[in-house]
C-alpha cells in the first residue's frame, strides 16, 4: 500500500448516494481538517469513530459541503469509511508509514 498522492485529500465512494435536489452525490472527497475545524470536538472521540463526533466534523471538511442531516441519513457503512480516512489524517506521517507498513 502506498501513501495517497494528495495527503490533504481523500475521495470515499459511497455505497449509498446521498441525493440533495436533483443532484446525486456518489463519491465525498474529505479535506484534511485544520486545527480550527476541530473546535468542540474531541480528537478521542474523533479517533474512536464516534458518531456525534463524525457528525460535527464531516460538514465542516467534505466537498461538496453536507449538512448534519445528510451524514446523519448516511448509511453506516459510508460513515464508517469517511471515519477511518478522518482517523488517518491524525496520525503523524511516520505513524501512517507504519501502518501501511503492516
Amino acid at each position: 500500500m502506498t501513501e495517497p498522492t494528495d495527503p490533504l485529500f481523500r475521495t470515499v465512494n459511497l455505497d449509498a448516494p446521498i441525493i440533495r435536489g436533483e443532484t446525486s452525490f456518489e463519491q465525498l472527497k474529505l479535506r484534511k481538517p485544520r486545527s480550527g475545524e476541530l473546535r468542540g470536538l474531541s480528537l478521542v472521540d474523533l479517533g474512536q469513530l464516534k458518531v456525534d463526533a463524525l457528525t460535527k466534523i464531516l460538514p465542516r471538511i467534505t466537498v461538496p459541503p453536507l449538512t448534519e442531516a445528510e451524514v446523519g441519513n448516511m448509511e453506516v457503512a459510508d460513515l464508517l469509511a469517511c471515519g477511518a480516512e478522518i482517523g488517518s489524517f491524525l496520525l503523524q506521517k511516520s505513524q501512517r508509514a507504519a501502518v501501511l507498513d503492516q
